[in-house]
């Protein structure tokens, strides 16, 4: 499985060693959404490519990757795309998995903004110590993640029968429309558990602590 690694400029939640464990045990390219590049300096890391306008990154820091002969890829501060878009397009497809790190906290807007990048980006999936978001539009079975926080949110006009068994509350056959929370703060008490919907697609939140 291809692997790259994303890093926007929000917050870096939790313990840098978790990011640098999570890295080396699942090894891929590291790419930066301009003041990304602050972060994964933070954690001594040297990314492929840095995208953006480069408003947002710090003097040191440009000048250290620099250094180090790192691809910047220069844009207008007036653009179509934001700088996370920039790199999505060019890199998602080359990809099985893009984790992103750093795209959550900070400013609301930047990290609403963020989330709804799950909206056009399959093979994203948002990380931190203790949470991961991703979207889920098919079936999908969980493994071996029983006592597991996990909620749903609804990320299309609407959810058609959607069925969740191996979790405290199971649910068969539900329709659920945008705007109604009825899949919040379950929990995963199987070994195996699974989720069928029709149609429509889910924000799903696993609380990892």
């Amino acid at each position: 499985m291809k692997i790259a690694y994303l890093f926007l400029n929000g917050e870096l939640r939790g313990n840098k060693n978790f990011y640098l464990n999570f890295i080396k045990n699942h090894k891929g390219d590291i790419y930066c959404a301009d003041g990304g590049a602050n972060i994964c300096y933070e954690l001594n890391l040297i990314p492929n490519e840095i995208y953006g306008d480069l408003d947002s990154i710090q003097n040191e820091v440009k000048e250290f990757y620099q250094e180090k002969n790192v691809k910047f890829l220069k844009f207008q501060v007036e653009k179509d795309y934001t700088d996370s878009e920039l790199v999505l397009n060019e890199i998602q497809n080359k990809y099985d998995l893009i984790y992103c790190i750093a795209g959550l906290g900070g400013s609301i807007d930047h990290e609403l903004t963020n989330i709804n990048l799950l909206a056009k980006y399959n093979n994203l999936i948002f990380i931190s110590e203790n949470e991961k978001i991703f979207k889920v539009d098919s079936d999908y079975e969980f493994n071996n993640m029983a006592n597991t926080k996990i909620s749903f949110i609804i990320f299309s006009d609407e959810v058609k029968t959607l069925t969740l068994k191996g979790f405290k509350y199971n649910i068969e056959n539900l329709d659920v429309k945008k705007g109604e929370a009825r899949c919040i703060s379950n929990i995963i008490v199987e070994n195996k558990a699974n989720l069928s919907i029709k149609s429509g697609s889910l924000l799903c939140v696993i609380k990892e602590n």
